[in-house]
């Protein structure tokens, strides 16, 4: 069902198939979607043997064995083998190394199934020899044909002669199954497990289905992609000020499962690199909702950090700061180590002052306008250098007009020396 982005007539999977001549590759998407029955079609269409492992449950011992098995019916009956590793990303990228020599020389082909990104977990070597196909997950209509399919063959699937479940309920069934069309499955299994059966037939009513679904989370996997996708969805929601997209990914991922308290370490992180001095009372309130979730948690630290992203998202922008941070230090690490001047050193001791440290140096607050206009504070021998440029919003549009006049008042010094 679905993934007619690479199955459609004349895309090269459907080409595979159609020819029954499969290749290596690693098919890449969220569970449910049918990584496991693709790789059973592509062996079906080549009349290939289908061998299947997980990751998560083998070793190498088991790879070497299934190997010397595809060896030896390649020797003996001259047929393929197709080695579908499920969860592929479990085995390490040496682990991975096993599989090379076999892919190069045709004694396998090789399907790997995962939920992560091939480029952070697959082994380039191996990578390099796979063709990567992305699915999606499914849409509701996809998964409302899963389930009619299953109901319709009720006595193979349930061992049963009729199910009825009608089409409002089978709406809510797909979905609760949030794309997974396992998870409908299994779902359905567990609605028709707690049914009365009479005269050969389950009537599944709402209550049974709600029972069944009551529990099912979103798609969410706190070390995987998705997880990183969703912070990426709420982050950018709030540097483009929509306050309504960062709360629907907010509340997305505390439907799934997320910590909280990663969330408010997040919005710290919005509240400098993207607002900064435009308004620094949302690095404040950030701290304040990080702090009202450690101490009260559920719902009112939850609350404070939806306030919290709502301010963030409604506040005026600024990447000024990130963005001189960033610069600074790239040209420190690039510069080596410079001297402080003379005039800045600190001179606790007569010793360093007969050195002449902090000799020359003009307080401040002793100056016009509390401020010494042409006092230099780079390291000697580097020319000044601007690395903060406020922008024209929020806060910063005073900033900046305050370091104009401080740059006038220094351009005015530097002409009269």
């Amino acid at each position: 069902m679905g993934q007619t982005h690479i199955l459609a007539p004349g895309k090269p999977l459907w080409q595979s198939i159609q020819s029954g001549k499969p290749h290596s590759m690693i098919l890449w998407g969220p569970p449910g979607t049918g990584k496991t029955t693709l790789a059973k079609i592509l062996a079906n269409s080549a009349d290939a043997a289908f061998v299947s492992i997980s990751a998560v449950m083998s070793g190498l011992k088991d790879v070497r064995e299934a190997i010397d098995k595809a060896i030896q019916r390649q020797e003996t009956d001259q047929q393929k083998t197709i080695l579908f590793v499920d969860e592929v990303h479990r085995f390490n990228k040496s682990q991975q190394d096993i599989f090379l020599p076999y892919v190069e020389n045709g004694t396998l082909i090789f399907i790997g199934a995962t939920t992560e990104n091939p480029s952070f977990e697959i082994n380039n070597a191996l990578l390099s020899r796979c063709r990567v196909y992305v699915l999606k997950a499914l849409i509701e209509d996809d998964i409302l044909k899963v389930i009619d399919r299953a109901l319709s063959h009720s006595k193979e699937f349930f061992s049963i002669d009729n199910i009825v479940l009608d089409h409002t309920l089978r709406e809510q069934l797909a979905r609760s199954a949030d794309g997974d069309a396992r998870r409908a499955l299994n779902l359905l299994e567990l609605a028709v497990t707690h049914a009365p059966l009479k005269d050969g037939t389950v009537i599944i009513d709402e209550g049974l289905l709600q029972q069944a679904v009551a529990g099912t989370l979103n798609r969410f996997d706190k070390k995987g992609d998705i997880f990183y996708d969703q912070i990426s969805a709420l982050h950018k929601s709030i540097r483009g000020s929509s306050p309504d997209a960062a709360l629907y990914w907010y509340a997305h991922m505390l439907v799934g499962g997320v910590d909280p308290l990663y969330i408010a370490r997040r919005v710290v992180r919005m509240a400098t690199e993207d607002i900064g001095n435009a308004d620094p009372k949302a690095l404040q309130l950030a701290l304040n909702a990080w702090e009202v979730q450690e101490r009260l948690g559920s719902p009112e630290g939850e609350l404070a950090i939806a306030q919290a992203l709502i301010y963030m998202a409604v506040a005026p922008k600024s990447n000024a700061v990130y963005t001189a941070y960033n610069a600074v230090m790239q040209d420190v690490k690039n510069s080596g180590s410079l001297e402080v001047p003379v005039h800045l050193r600190n001179a606790p001791t007569k010793l360093l002052k007969s050195l002449g440290h902090g000799r020359e140096y003009r307080y401040d607050h002793d100056e016009p306008n509390a401020f010494s206009a042409g006092q230099t504070y780079f390291p000697e021998g580097m020319q000044p250098k601007t690395y903060y440029h406020p922008v024209a919003r929020g806060l910063e549009i005073k900033i900046q007009e305050k370091l104009e006049t401080l740059k006038k008042l220094t351009e005015s010094a530097d002409a009269l020396v």
